[in-house]
């Protein structure tokens, strides 16, 4: 086998343990299992099982033989990342770039002016310590959930099989597998039962390998038929993919269109801040001749407004209470991007099996077909149940309902593949007598056109899931095993519908989310339970053998219909891939190594905690309540987040663009600059900074919209240059109004006047649907700004005081006509360019 790049692993999440690796050089190999054994499969020349060479110890490690490797330092020590530790926090919140531009203005205006003047540094201390904080709480929540959902694999030491933490495998452990178990470190097969690997996650390939007993196999790779265990070759740092996930980090906010779209924003800031604060630094400091510490004071209340750093800090705030919030839901978050990505979700596609129904199963009844003996039939059933170590829910309902007291002698298995959706056992009866077995999906395993295939239609129409027990006639392996096999028993199952479901669909339904039920069942017994959960759209249902291969005839029948049966693994990534193809954004559910295809290509993979392994390495949220209903609060938490970041950016969008303009506007007419800091601080806290954060961390059920640039740009612009022009107005009518001793304080008190009625105004219309508590924040941030203007120590302290009453009231006309005409542009805005 040639080791492929591993590309496509590493960008998947990684598991919680964080264990993936390359193949590493053959090891010690063993034989069959106890567990086998114990089930039924006997040592047999004519068993397929693939035995190893001899002189192989099947006990695994002894104890004496751990402690030596853990003392050579031989363990699976790879770091759990899943998220920055404590001083990446710090570093990522301290050290920005416009944290460094306005640490180096605060410690230059702490020199030259009153401490009021600086107020704007101990604000961004603030935002910084709240967002520390707040980062650290999401990191604990992450990390508890972690632990509750980190993989367990099963070692076998001194002949006994036990549950352990990855991070405690150490070099040459017996490592046992199982359907959907993920292997978690480098090793070499030493028992195979059938096992067949899925690469894809490393390779790319979809096909499951076949692994005999000296094959390698990957870490990153998992199981989807078959059992069986390998030794561990390579741990720790030395495997290739474990390099990869020493560098993932969790809590991280790549790939997403909403802190993409912020950083763009930055940068074109960035690019219009320089030359503007340039221009202002000379024209405040080289053209006017007044005071320097005045100047000094002027030009850096002219710079430091034009920086949105809140928006960045709310962001990242609203991001980290969104993981606390899910994380006491228990719900796993494995990337961040993901709580805004399913708010975008506009089609949900569910496995029926453990999503839609409980992971459990009842048998119903089973009916013969034929003259067979029904009490024959039942032991036939018990042995299938008792051959296979690890059954699925179907075989383990069997297994439950019919203990096997005959103990035949398991001579071949074939492990149930969502590929073939059957599986078969051969046995030796005793006497004699030999039989082989199959058991499956009937329409499957029978021709067309059948006789019972109608009894089963009827069954099947009830919701019930039905499954064939046909007798083989040359045993169960190849791929001509089905052919000559005489149908004997219908083996009808009862599924446990999850009480929540019907609620969940009903959510999704109102949010004008389109839900396709893909399940590789029989089509018309899911739409049956699709059915009786109210899912809109069930009695469109297709047999996913009848689908165009053609993805833009797949993406037709995908929207078209809302059921869909006898899906295979590679279809549902196919399927995915379709919708997406039509622009849709695609989340995918699902708890079986069937599922993983799908869930890695999906937009946004949700997997349950109770699932295989190999699905929670994928999936982006893992539900570890494994309850179906907790999605449509994933779902408010990211439009929580996406809407209200909207709203929040473009109130300081509009900051940064007035700030602009204004010092665009001093330069070009050679005035002082109107404001001193303490004037912007006293107005970023009322009309943008509190505000900005109960807005940010309010409800909102509004479905996420693309373009986020633009959506906040287009409001921001006209809103900050109106805001600019009404104040820049009313300042050269005070400069005009005023003369003598303090007229420059008198035009700054008029200006400020005007800016703060015109930034109330924008946040009147951003707080927009009102609610009892938006009105009553809006009328706290008037009330505050009077307060200021009517205590006289505020006053003083702000240097705010309204002279006369003609001016004053020259502002609020002022304040007034761009009102309206702000509320005419945003009506013209929306009506003109819709987001």
């Amino acid at each position: 086998m040639t080791h492929r790049s591993p590309h496509s692993f590493g960008e998947q999440p990684s598991e919680t343990t964080g264990s993936a690796g390359s193949v590493g050089p053959p090891g010690p190999a063993g034989s069959t299992s106890p567990a086998m054994i114990d089930a039924g499969a006997e040592l047999d020349p004519v068993h397929p099982v693939d035995l190893p060479g001899p002189a192989v110890d099947t006990r695994g490690l002894t104890a004496a033989e751990v402690a030596e490797r853990i003392a050579r330092g031989e363990v699976n020590d790879v770091p759990v990342r899943s998220s920055r530790s404590l001083r990446e926090i710090v570093r990522a919140n301290v050290f920005t770039r416009f944290n460094l531009i306005i640490g180096v203005l605060w410690a230059i205006m702490l020199f030259v002016a009153p401490i009021q003047d600086s107020l704007f540094g101990f604000v961004i201390v603030a935002n910084t310590g709240i967002g520390i904080i707040q980062e650290w709480r999401a990191k604990k929540t992450l990390d508890s959930l972690a632990v509750i959902g980190e993989a367990k694999p099963t070692v076998r030491r001194d002949g006994v099989a036990a549950e352990i933490s990855t991070s405690e495998i150490v070099l040459g452990d017996l490592v046992e597998l199982g359907p959907g178990d993920k292997v978690v470190v480098d090793g070499t097969v030493a028992e195979a039962d059938g096992l067949e690997v899925d690469e894809s996650l490393l390779t790319g390939e979809a096909d499951p390998v076949l692994k005999r007993p000296g094959d390698p196999v990957m870490s990153g790779s998992f199981v989807v038929a078959g059992g069986g265990a390998f030794t561990a070759t390579k741990v720790g740092r030395e495997a290739y993919a474990a390099q990869l996930a020493e560098e993932a980090s969790r809590f991280t906010l790549v790939q997403s269109e909403l802190r993409s779209g912020i950083s763009t924003i930055l940068k074109y800031v960035t690019w219009m801040m320089v030359p503007t604060a340039i221009g202002l630094v000379i024209s405040q400091l080289v053209v006017k001749d007044n005071d320097f510490k005045g100047s000094i004071a002027r030009t850096v209340g002219g710079i430091v407004p034009m920086i949105p750093e809140g928006l960045v800090l709310l962001t990242s705030v609203a991001f980290a209470i969104g993981v606390v919030r899910l994380g006491r839901k228990q719900c796993l978050v494995q990337e961040l991007p993901a709580i805004e990505g399913l708010a975008r979700v506009d089609v949900v596609c569910l496995d029926k099996t453990g999503t839609l129904t409980e992971g459990g199963m009842d048998v119903s009844e089973v009916r013969t077909l034929g003259d067979t003996d029904r009490a024959y039939l039942e032991r036939v059933l018990g042995a299938l149940g008792a051959s296979d170590p690890r059954p699925n829910a179907s075989l383990q309902a069997i297994a439950d309902a019919y203990p096997d007291g005959e103990r035949w002698r398991c001579t071949q298995t074939l492990p149930f593949s969502s590929a073939r959706k059957y599986s078969g056992a051969a046995f030796d009866e005793g006497g004699g007598r030999e039989s082989s077995w199959l058991l499956g999906a009937p329409d499957v395993l029978l021709p067309e056109r059948h006789p019972a295939l109608a009894e089963i239609e009827q069954l099947n129409e009830q919701g019930l899931r039905v499954l064939l027990l046909s007798r083989a006639r040359d045993g169960v392996e190849g791929s001509d095993a089905t052919d000559g096999a005489v149908p004997s028993a219908l083996v009808v199952l009862e599924q446990r519908l999850r009480p929540d479901a019907e609620e969940t669909l009903a959510y999704f339904a109102e949010q004008r989310v389109a839900t396709k039920v893909i399940s590789g069942d029989n089509a018309v017994s899911v739409g049956a339970v699709a059915g009786k959960l109210g899912l809109p759209g069930a009695e469109h249902t297709l047999d996913a053998r009848r689908l165009p291969t053609d993805p833009d005839e797949m993406a037709t029948a995908m929207e078209e219909n809302a059921v869909f049966g006898r899906v295979t693994p590679q279809q549902k990534r196919d399927m995915v891939a379709a919708l997406q193809s039509r622009g849709h954004t695609v989340a995918m559910t699902g708890d079986g190594v069937n599922d993983v295809l799908a869930l890695k290509d999906a937009d946004i993979g949700v997997s349950m905690g109770s699932g295989s392994e190999a699905t929670r390495a994928v999936a982006q949220i893992v539900l570890l309540n494994n309850s179906f209903a907790t999605l449509p609060s994933v779902v408010a938490e990211g439009r929580r987040v996406i809407g209200n970041i909207t709203r929040v950016a473009t109130l300081f969008l509009t900051k940064t663009v007035y700030s602009v303009l204004l010092a665009i506007l001093v330069v070009c007419t050679q005035v002082d600059y109107p404001f001193l800091p303490r004037h912007l601080t006293l107005l970023s806290t009322l009309t943008i900074g509190v505000p900005a954060f109960f807005l940010a961390l309010a409800p909102n059920k509004e479905r996420a919209h693309p373009h986020f640039v633009r959506r906040v740009m287009r409001y921001a612009i006209p809103s900050g240059v109106i805001a600019a022009a009404a104040t820049f107005v009313t300042y050269l009518i005070a400069r005009h109004h005023y003369t003598g001793p303090g007229a420059l304080e008198a035009e700054t008190s008029a200006a400020t006047l005007a800016l703060f009625l015109v930034s109330m105004w924008v946040l009147a219309i951003i707080a927009r649907p009102y609610t009892w508590w938006r009105i009553c924040l809006v009328a706290a941030m008037g009330l505050a700004f009077l307060i200021v203007l009517a205590v006289p120590w505020l006053q003083e302290f702000f240097a705010l005081k309204l002279v006369g009453t003609t001016m004053p009231w020259a502002a609020v006309g002022i304040s007034a006509v761009a009102a309206v005409v702000l509320e005419y542009t945003w009506r013209l805005v929306g009506r003109r360019f819709p987001a």
